[in-house]
């Protein structure tokens, strides 16, 4: 196994990538998040309004701001400073009353214990190197009858070996699953494919920790959280419909998400 990626190294590479992930993020081009991820997780995580609620991995702000917007009273953290920056300047530019911290999801010294009624994650626990650390820190700050919810890439087949085996007209017919147990750390490369200047761009290099969907929930229970629902949303027919080359293979084979939901009882 190769040595671990350290959360300071984690929070240079986002870093690195967060002038491009911003402007690309906020002018819609995560196609996936728009018309897929985002859309089933406001549904799986539920009526926030009116609650305080802490988003754990916020980023620049993007989801954080959408949960502003449904009547949630948002606390945002991130590892990287650069992400923190440009979400505290967009709060400035439209206030929502977010707060904005510089902190990791394994370290939430800064607030005090049973201090908010909900915690969100969206698609950033598989990238930092401590998830038991990150939900024993969430079971800590979420009050009794509290509420987490996370989304994640599904482990099940966001795996080192995937792969599409398609027919001769080029159409993805199955698809392969490999190295599931391999739990080097890596540096995944890509880009946000319909952005319309992503010839012009480097791809975002982000750091990864593949673990085992037992990986993902024996923690949950271990930290003494009730497990609520998981989930395992389908790209949508609507999404197919606008962006078939991207959507539709995904719809017909596997699931590219998994959700959990816990409570604190």
């Amino acid at each position: 196994m190769s040595p671990q990626i350290r959360e300071s190294e984690v929070a240079e590479q986002w870093d690195r990538n967060a002038d491009v992930w911003t402007d690309q993020v906020r002018n819609h081009w995560d196609i996936f998040r728009e018309h897929w991820n985002n859309p089933a997780f406001i549904e799986f995580a539920g009526d926030l309004s009116g609650k305080t609620v802490l988003d754990a991995g916020c980023g620049e702000g993007h989801n954080t701001r959408m949960f502003a917007r449904r009547g949630a009273r948002m606390t945002g953290v991130d590892l990287s400073p650069k992400m923190i920056e440009f979400a505290r300047t967009e709060e400035l530019r439209e206030p929502l009353g977010i707060r904005y911290e510089r902190a990791s999801f394994t370290d939430l010294a800064n607030f005090g214990k049973d201090s908010f009624d909900a915690v969100v994650s969206t698609m950033a626990l598989m990238d930092g190197p401590d998830f038991p650390g990150a939900i024993r820190e969430f079971a800590l700050v979420l009050r009794p009858g509290g509420t987490l919810a996370y989304s994640i890439l599904h482990p099940c087949f966001s795996t080192k070996g995937f792969g599409w085996v398609r027919d001769d007209s080029g159409r993805a017919i199955k698809f392969t699953v490999a190295d599931y147990f391999n739990e080097e750390v890596w540096i995944d490369r890509w880009k946000f494919g319909h952005a319309p200047n992503t010839a012009q761009v480097e791809q975002f290099a982000i750091p990864r920790f593949d673990r085992t969907l037992s990986d993902y929930i024996n923690p949950v229970i271990a930290a003494g959280l009730q497990l609520e629902e998981i989930s395992e949303p389908r790209a949508p027919e609507s999404a197919c419909a606008l962006y078939p080359e991207a959507f539709r293979k995904f719809r017909d084979h596997i699931a590219l998400f998994l959700y959990v939901r816990a409570s604190k009882s």
